[in-house]
């Protein structure tokens, strides 16, 4: 049995909280070396926990000071994933994440962009010429096609709304036209119409950049810096690899964004991401009090949808909980989060707003796909 020493908790619940977390198997990377302790050794304390989250992933800090700030913050997140564990409508599961260190206000600020309470202006209202009642397959899953781009990694740059515009682009040529392309993110922070770059801004503002440019350098020569610099528009000096013919607002339904994804490729969806820090996999379900739908402030690709139950049992669920419907989601916060990168929420739900702002490119003479199940 693993035992906590006093010494360094210093936060009443927190001694109990990482005990439990531990032996759940939600503090990834660090559960081996606790699980891993001889018996005969001393206890592990806070301190320790707290060391292999910095060597695992790579955090310093300027002073003793802002190392005993960070560890309280860390500490008090545990006790968060707990509440958050044991209170989860879904499958949902939380624990230790590369955002672990960050109180929720600096997760915010730093993470999320501003929050679009009317939306997009003018957007293309003829929407897509679909039958809508086309029924919805059980499955889809485009991460099987292999069209799915490689995940991408913000860091400290709130550009959610431009790496999912650019993921949204990527997939579509991939199913459309056969043709994989690596599109610039960092042509749509410079060129941005309205000149945010990393502080922020809108899918439908990276769509209109591209039809503005005519389209979108490649990664390779115009690569992603992801600093808060301002840097100059560059779009001129390198050919086109891609481009969209417009963009178009979907029907704020999940029916209808399902049986969409099913037979034309992922869309853009903005939800709110206040219950996204400490998520380490599963289904998340919430009411809106939990995760208010109309505060939608972090733009990521939908990729598919399904049904299940999460991961397996752990110490704090003993049995597997209901089968729920999920979508399937792309982020931006690199492969160590989340599921590879992934997440999921509850389909038919509208959980953190994700039919508020379904939006799509559109390519030349779209056509119907299968999505893979």
């Amino acid at each position: 049995m693993l035992h906590l020493s006093d010494s360094t908790m210093e936060l009443t619940g927190a001694r109990a909280c990482l005990l439990a977390l531990c032996l759940a198997g939600l503090v990834p990377g660090i559960q081996g070396s606790v699980q891993g302790q001889d018996p005969g050794e001393r206890p592990l304390e806070l301190k320790e926990v707290f060391a292999l989250f910095q060597a695992q992933y790579n955090r310093s800090y300027p002073s003793a000071t802002e190392h005993a700030r960070r560890l309280a913050i860390f500490a008090r997140n545990l006790e968060r994933a707990q509440q958050l564990q044991e209170e989860a409508l879904g499958t949902a599961e939380f624990g230790v994440t590369p955002f672990s260190d960050l109180t929720e206000e600096e997760f915010g600020q730093l993470y999320g962009h501003r929050t679009a309470a009317a939306g997009p202006p003018q957007v293309n209202a003829k929407a897509v010429a679909e039958e809508w009642g086309t029924p919805v397959p059980l499955s889809c899953n485009w991460t099987k096609a292999g069209v799915i781009s490689p995940i991408r990694e913000q860091k400290q740059c709130k550009c959610c709304w431009a790496m999912a515009a650019a993921d949204n682009i990527e997939a579509l040529w991939a199913i459309g036209y056969q043709r994989k392309v690596s599109v610039s993110v960092q042509e749509l922070l410079d060129c941005d119409r309205c000149g945010n770059g990393c502080q922020g801004g809108f899918v439908w503002d990276a769509f209109y950049t591209v039809l503005n440019n005519s389209g979108l350098a490649s990664e390779h020569d115009y690569p992603f810096k992801g600093d808060r610099q301002a840097h100059r528009c560059r779009a001129r000096e390198h050919r086109k690899v891609a481009w969209i013919e417009d963009f178009v607002m979907l029907p704020r339904n999940e029916s209808n964004m399902a049986s969409y994804l099913a037979t034309h490729g992922p869309i853009t969806v903005t939800i709110n991401m206040k219950l996204l820090q400490l998520y380490t996999g599963g289904v998340i379900m919430a009411t809106a009090s939990e995760c208010d739908p109309r505060m939608v402030d972090h733009v990521v690709l939908l990729v598919g949808f399904g049904k299940g139950s999460g991961r397996a049992a752990t110490a704090l669920r003993p049995r597997p909980r209901q089968s729920r419907p999920y979508w399937l989601l792309k982020n931006s916060w690199g492969d160590k989060w989340g599921e590879k990168g992934y997440f999921r929420l509850h389909r038919g739900s509208n959980t953190c707003g994700i039919k508020k702002f379904p939006l799509t490119a559109l390519l030349h003479k779209p056509k119907r796909h299968s999505c893979p199940r």
